[in-house]
């Protein structure tokens, strides 16, 4: 079937966090038609875990040509096992033949952060550029890199995982084993126990350091690929808000400063609430065929 590039069709759009899933329906425009969301259930069964998500997805309209997904990481090429550190119920989970079974449809999947980079490339605050980065902050910390036009998969497909950079030497306890990883010291989970509350009720200190941190492992990315933005989404980042942001800016002018990496900027994800599901769908319309920046032309 050739893909319709009217935005007829629909891609089933899926987003799968520590903290909550939705699912959508998403047209080939990046429109999001249906949306549905829920709390991510805290079980350690796995297949409970797939059933919940399920549910979710049943409750959508029917008539989706093609399922998107983005996941948090790390995870096998293609999505084929996946291992999110914030869902310790699916570990070497097969994520990708499940959905094949439960929606009957072709199924694409990726990490979370790179689907939102496609996302943003599409859609959103990227749209034009041939190398950034994208992050998200939230309940964990994840990203995804366009370099030279093409997404960078990396050897297992978890390319851009910004959150295992090392902010912190001798910090705190990643669940990756590490100690001081960005995820560790600047995701909403981190930030509750090293303050004793929740993000929301965050201090300007808190909001500072946190800001300061990102902004440091932005630095590096951009000192180690020679790019200009980054575009960064998540509750954490997008709740903290401007003083985040301009803590970061800060970061990143004190760090960057070779002559190709000066002038990094740091800037919130265009596409806010929308981009887990418009990523997600971008993972799904790419793998369908469907052109877009991916291939070097439009819609």
């Amino acid at each position: 079937m050739t893909p319709d590039r009217s935005g007829g069709e629909l891609c089933l759009a899926i987003d799968i966090g520590g903290t909550k899933f939705s699912a959508g329906l998403v047209d080939a425009c990046g429109r999001v038609v249906d949306e549905l969301r829920m709390p991510t259930p805290a079980t350690g069964d796995a297949e409970e875990l797939l059933g919940s998500l399920a549910g979710l997805i049943g409750r959508l309209p029917q008539g989706a040509v093609v399922c998107g997904v983005g996941c948090g990481g790390p995870m096998a090429a293609r999505g084929e096992n996946v291992s999110p550190l914030n869902i310790p119920a699916w570990r070497e989970f097969p994520l990708l033949d499940r959905l094949r079974i439960l929606t009957v449809l072709p199924v694409f999947v990726d990490n979370d952060a790179k689907a939102l980079a496609l996302g943003e490339w599409w859609q959103g605050g990227a749209r034009g550029k041939s190398s950034f980065l994208a992050m998200v902050v939230s309940t964990g910390v994840g990203g995804g890199i366009v370099l030279d036009g093409r997404l960078l998969d990396g050897l297992s497909g978890n390319a851009g995982h910004i959150g295992h950079l090392i902010v912190e030497p001798n910090g705190r306890l990643c669940a990756c084993g590490a100690r001081g990883c960005l995820e560790a010291e600047a995701s909403g989970p981190a930030i509750a126990a090293i303050t004793g509350d929740d993000p929301e009720s965050a201090t300007p200190e808190v909001i500072e350091r946190t800001g300061r941190l990102v902004g440091r492992a932005v630095a590096s990315v951009a000192n180690l690929l020679d790019l200009d933005l980054a575009l960064v989404a998540g509750s954490v980042a997008l709740g903290f808000g401007t003083p985040f942001f301009e803590s970061a800016q800060e970061e990143i002018d004190e760090r960057a400063r070779t002559d190709f990496s000066r002038g990094t900027r740091i800037a919130p994800a265009l596409l806010g609430a929308r981009g887990p599901l418009v990523g997600a769908a971008a993972v799904g319309w790419r793998g369908w065929g469907l052109k877009g920046p991916w291939t070097g032309r439009i819609f």
